[in-house]
């Protein structure tokens, strides 16, 4: 899949599908991780319209089951055609699969399935993975959860956040979550998360930075 389509149009419609963390849960601001990430790329290039789906603990099985009919009543295919705007879709994966007592095989397969469909569609995908916990047998099984996920999208070349690596032993997160019970963020957190997506070629995704 490509991450980085060449000559992106005038506007670019960014649907995006995943969870409570994708709503910005948490967060006095309401942004999240993905507010802060497109409001640092509305001053490049073309304008970003943002459409979220976010459902709360969110599985990959209801994401496999939900993503097309999400992505065709958010999509303008004429103006594809017409060549003033551009999809994409960002996946914002959660912990509700481990909740749920969702294998991880069954995990990956509901992944695939997503990003298989996009892929026919040419709607170039960017998936954020599910951040650590304050609960260390949880972090350790969305460190599992996380892995197949990292493998399923680098099969497929698509890009990838591992935000469970990247932050299960970071002081300003875990002071974060000790502030909101552990569960969700609180701003520094999705800030923190933001700053990874933005530092893992979002802006070359989206096609607004060269």
């Amino acid at each position: 899949m490509t991450e980085n389509p060449a000559g992106a149009p005038g506007r670019i419609r960014l649907i995006a599908l995943g969870d409570e963390l994708l709503a910005g849960v948490g967060d006095a601001r309401a942004l999240g991780w993905l507010g802060r990430a497109v409001a640092r790329q509305q001053s490049h290039g073309a304008p970003v319209e943002l459409f979220p789906v976010a459902l709360p603990r969110d599985t990959s099985a209801s994401l496999a089951e939900r993503w097309e009919r999400d992505v065709a009543h958010r999509s303008d295919p004429e103006a594809v055609a017409e060549g003033r705007l551009a999809h994409r879709v960002v996946i914002g994966l959660g912990t509700g699969d481990i909740e749920s007592g969702i294998s991880v095989a069954r995990s990956r397969l509901n992944l695939a399935k997503v990003l298989d469909g996009l892929e026919r569609l040419r709607i170039p995908a960017f998936v954020v993975g599910p951040p650590p916990v304050r609960d260390r047998a949880r972090t350790a099984a969305i460190r599992d959860l996380s892995s197949a996920f990292a493998d399923v999208c680098e099969r497929r070349r698509v890009t990838y956040i591992d935000t469970v690596e990247a932050l299960a032993d970071h002081d300003q997160w875990k002071t974060d979550l000790a502030l909101t019970g552990g569960e969700v963020p609180a701003q520094t957190g999705y800030g923190l998360m933001a700053w990874l997506v933005l530092h893992g070629g979002f802006g070359r995704w989206l096609g607004t930075q060269a």
